[in-house]
């Protein structure tokens, strides 16, 4: 193989402009492709910034040109050459104008015929680009997403030691505690049969650091959560984490807007207007049966439980007798796409998700169609059409249940109709506060009830009152943020009172026994005063993912793992030999009988 020597980079592939033709310069990098016409050769040389065209001709070396026929795709080369202006233009490419009339090629590395094509890698299953991660990574589109990863925590970082943050690293093997997920834990060594958990949040620590009086707090930090996976969920993940004292809910909220509009406009372009819209949390499940609500697009859900009982239709008299409500979606100009068979798959996905059926009007003739026609009186059904303001050509949704139910089913269907029809609109920023959040959700098969955001969150002051006699009602000053439908962060302000926080414990059904063993640090650091705090975390691969176009985290993440939480690349989760598991006071794993 060649060396570097006497051989030192002037710029990356994807640098240089038409400005510098003529000039002599070095580039290193992996040969995309290499054609050779005979008395001719270009190599597409290409590095994290983009490609160069190498060209061979008759005036080359022959040494040189004789190497150059030699490359196959993916070795490794460094070149030295004259820019100058290419006879075909590339139009494709940044670098399309110009090429590098090679003087000198060196490969330093030889590659074995790759298990795919880098370029046309997307094209390629899962399993083996996944095998092959660090082939993938090669990737135009891929390397593009983790340069773009990179400037956004640069953005992030320079914009809050702007505003005074300090960045504090927290532990990563820390004390298991409830955090609403299952924790990774590590066993001891040294302490035979106790654990470390990985951290889900930083959350008690950033707490502790505001009662230290490091006063504004931010870190990129890594949460770990062993949970099923999903496009916008992988068990380990980075926050762009910060916690602020001496504020309430509307100083951290403008603090995460101004850093929204920073970010937006240094890596789109684009311009958000701040503040940014509000919506409290009962609207949104109302209105998008979601509170993570897309509001690029409209088909808001409607409430026609008032319609719904003056019909005959048993199952709507059914829902209502028993508490529950009607609710229903129109789809505009959806009527030539649902056919019935198409509607029955929609009822199935319902089912799926927890609805008992779903009715419908569908309007394509003179004569609507309707699910339930023959228990409608007279009149009912055009009704109903008007207030709604359907028209011939829209399609209604229409689910009775629970409220609880009725609402994110239909919220469900919304984005799933919403994308069949192919009326999400392309290119829309649309960023929401979702606020006002409750403070407890009750588990419908224990009946518990539990935080809905974590225990340390502070309920609002005029929801105190019912801690003990409604918990539905209480409300917390918590509040999300949300990005195209997508949950971008969650935030609130901190409990700094030590009688009130062991109250919200005892609510959760926490012993005092229990609040010693896993809280008993935190709640002894408020006995030593603590000012008033609150903050947040967002995501940043879901930042990267959105804001790069994106379908999944995999593709702002470096090494992802799979749905089983298995990494295809290496082989994690492994065995461990004997020796360690002895170490560790672990059980042998049997012997086979």
């Amino acid at each position: 193989m060649d060396t570097l020597t006497g051989m030192k980079r002037t710029d990356y592939c994807g640098n240089f402009t038409t400005e510098q033709i003529g000039q002599e310069v070095t580039v290193y990098g992996w040969a995309q492709r290499q054609r050779d016409l005979g008395n001719l050769i270009f190599i597409d040389l290409r590095d994290r910034t983009g490609i160069l065209q190498l060209s061979f001709n008759d005036a080359t070396d022959r040494e040189i040109f004789a190497k150059a026929q030699s490359v196959r795709s993916e070795y490794v080369l460094a070149a030295t050459g004259t820019l100058q202006r290419r006879e075909s233009v590339n139009k494709e490419l940044k670098t399309g104008e110009i090429e590098l009339a090679v003087t000198d090629l060196r490969v330093l590395s030889k590659a074995q015929t790759p298990p795919f094509e880098i370029a046309n890698a997307d094209k390629v299953g899962d399993e083996t680009t996944l095998k092959y991660r660090y082939l993938h990574l090669r990737n135009e589109r891929l390397t593009r997403n983790l340069l773009m990863r990179h400037k956004i925590a640069k953005i992030a970082r320079e914009y809050f030691y702007g505003h005074d943050f300090v960045e504090i690293e927290t532990p990563m093997l820390i004390k298991s505690t409830p955090e609403g997920a299952r924790d990774y834990v590590v066993p001891s060594r040294v302490h035979k049969g106790k654990f470390y958990a990985l951290p889900q949040s930083p959350q008690i620590y950033k707490q502790l650091c505001m009662i230290a009086g490091l006063d504004r707090y931010i870190q990129l930090a890594r949460c770990f959560r062993d949970e099923d996976l999903r496009a916008d969920r992988q068990p380990e993940f980075t926050q762009i984490d910060l916690e602020m004292s001496f504020v309430d809910c509307e100083d951290i909220m403008q603090m995460a807007e101004g850093f929204i509009q920073t970010l937006m406009a240094q890596t789109v372009g684009v311009d958000i207007a701040a503040p940014l819209p509000r919506m409290t949390y009962a609207d949104a499940m109302a209105r998008y049966g979601s509170d993570k609500p897309d509001t690029r697009f409209d088909m808001c859900i409607e409430d026609i439980t008032d319609w719904a009982k003056g019909t005959d239709f048993v199952v709507f008299q059914n829902a209502i007798a028993a508490g529950g409500t009607v609710r229903c979606i129109v789809a505009k100009n959806a009527a030539a796409a649902y056919t019935r068979k198409k509607i029955d798959k929609l009822t199935e996905h319902a089912r799926g998700i927890g609805a008992g059926g779903l009715a419908y009007v569908r309007w394509t003739d003179e004569t609507p169609t309707c699910s339930f026609n023959k228990f409608l009186k007279a009149g009912e059904l055009d009704a109903l059409l008007t207030h709604l303001g359907a028209e011939k050509g829209d399609c209604v949704f229409i689910i009775s249940d629970k409220t609880s139910k009725a609402l994110p089913i239909l919220g469900a269907l919304r984005l799933m109709v919403a994308k069949e029809l192919d009326i999400i609109p392309k290119g829309k920023w649309n960023f929401l506060w979702i606020t006002e959040m409750p403070f407890f959700e009750q588990d419908e098969e224990t009946g518990e009830w539990i935080a809905m955001h974590h225990p340390f969150t502070m309920p609002m002051e005029e929801c105190l009152p019912y801690l003990d006699t409604d918990k539905a009602r209480v409300r917390a000053k918590a509040f999300d943020l949300v990005l195209n439908g997508i949950e971008l962060s969650s935030g609130s302000m901190r409990i700094t009172d030590c009688q009130l926080q062991n109250k919200m414990f005892e609510l959760l059904g926490l012993s005092k026994e229990e609040i010693d063993a896993k809280f008993g640090f935190l709640v002894e650091a408020y006995q030593y005063a603590a000012p008033p705090h609150g903050g947040m975390g967002i995501g940043l691969d879901r930042l990267a993912m959105l804001i790069c176009g994106a379908d999944s985290l995999r593709d702002v993440t470096a090494f992802p793992k799979v749905q089983n939480a298995s990494e295809l690349m290496s082989g994690c989760p492994a065995e461990i030999d004997a020796v360690q598991l002895e170490e560790l006071g672990m059980p042998l794993p049997e012997a086979d009988a």
